[in-house]
């Protein structure tokens, strides 16, 4: 939802700290590990308690990967790789900081309850394959109520009232799972259309090579029909 209403006016913000960045000689992927290196930390902090100070941790985290894209643009440096370690990381930096939830959980709220961040990363995992396998088919597949910048937003909000964490990954549960089966939906209606429409491209291009065929035969007739035609009076 935030990525495709905000994203255009969030780039435009940031343009001239990305301009900044290049000064200092530091490249795009340089902060996506330091994004990722925050997130451990964050992790750290938020298992052993410190919800605080994980909070402080995860928005450090957060600031590397939204400037990242800024950087490269700036640079010049955008590259298929450069997008291919980001996402990578983006999944490594999620599984990390639900990772270290879990595990306050297990040690203070009990091991049950220690699946639910695990579900969300789960469902998370998934919402990213749809997207995934969307976009390699030619697809369409972005959009929804709990992307991950919803997800880490809400996350930051939990960790903030930590007494209402459980309340707010149970919500965040059921919103990543209503974008997961929103995504699908969406999936699906473009390949029934893309279905629909080459089945008719296949049908247009038999006419096609049948017209193309008959009029070759026609032209092939019309060429031996003459030579005959000369045989005769020759």
């Amino acid at each position: 939802m935030f990525d495709g209403r905000f994203r255009t006016p969030i780039e435009r913000a940031i343009r001239p700290v990305g301009l900044l960045l290049r000064r200092t000689g530091m490249s795009p992927d340089h902060l996506t590990i330091l994004g990722i290196l925050f997130a451990i930390a964050a992790a750290f902090a938020i298992a052993q308690g410190a919800l605080r100070g994980g909070l402080i941790l995860v928005i450090a985290a957060a600031l590397p990967d939204l400037l990242d894209g800024a950087l490269a643009k700036a640079s010049n440096t955008a590259s298929q790789r450069g997008a291919f370690f980001d996402s990578v990381v983006d999944r490594v930096t999620d599984a990390v900081l639900f990772g270290g939830v879990a595990w306050y959980f297990a040690s203070n709220e009990g091991t049950h309850i220690a699946l639910l961040p695990m579900a969300i990363m789960g469902v998370s995992s998934l919402i990213s394959y749809e997207r995934a396998k969307a976009e390699s088919l030619g697809l369409y597949a972005k959009g929804g109520l709990m992307e991950r910048a919803e997800r880490i937003i809400v996350l930051c909000f939990g960790l903030l009232f930590d007494s209402l964490l459980i309340p707010v990954l149970w919500v965040m549960l059921v919103l990543t799972v209503a974008t997961a089966i929103q995504r699908f939906a969406q999936v699906w209606k473009q390949a029934e259309v893309s279905s629909t429409t080459m089945a008719k491209r296949e049908v247009r291009q038999v006419r096609r090579m049948t017209r193309h065929s008959a009029r070759a035969s026609r032209r092939q007739l019309s060429v031996v029909s003459r030579q005959r035609r000369r045989n005769r009076h020759g």
